[in-house]
């Protein structure tokens, strides 16, 4: 089993910034991709953004060029900067990994979530 632990949730005010990280631990031979999901009260999951094995990146459109994903592959680590945070920035945020804990075992992992509140 592989297990996906978040920090650095919190409440900022309108243009603040926070970082989330995410380490997974557990059964793991390889991660091929790791990202960060959200969801606001009364709302579906949205993708935030993600980052492959190859680094590439993705972001959804209403956090370009104010959100920045990484990671620490020797640590297994994926971080997300997130900056000029909005009101609308509000929601549970969710790590997410996938790729194999053995030759032949794919997974997929989900954290527990962490709670993002930007009001002044």
């Amino acid at each position: 089993q592989v297990q996906l632990v978040e920090s650095g949730g919190g409440l900022v005010q309108p243009g603040g910034s926070l970082r989330l990280s995410c380490a997974a631990s557990g059964s793991i031979f390889s991660i091929n991709a790791m990202g960060w999901y959200r969801q606001a009260p009364g709302k579906q999951r949205e993708l935030v953004a993600t980052t492959s094995s190859g680094g590439s990146t993705d972001y959804a459109d209403s956090v370009k060029g104010r959100f920045t994903i990484s990671r620490d592959n020797a640590r297994n680590t994926v971080y997300l900067q997130m900056n000029s945070l909005e009101p609308e920035d509000t929601a549970v945020y969710y790590c997410n990994a996938v790729g194999y804990s053995s030759y032949v075992t794919p997974f997929i992992s989900w954290g527990q979530g962490t709670q993002v509140t930007v009001s002044s």
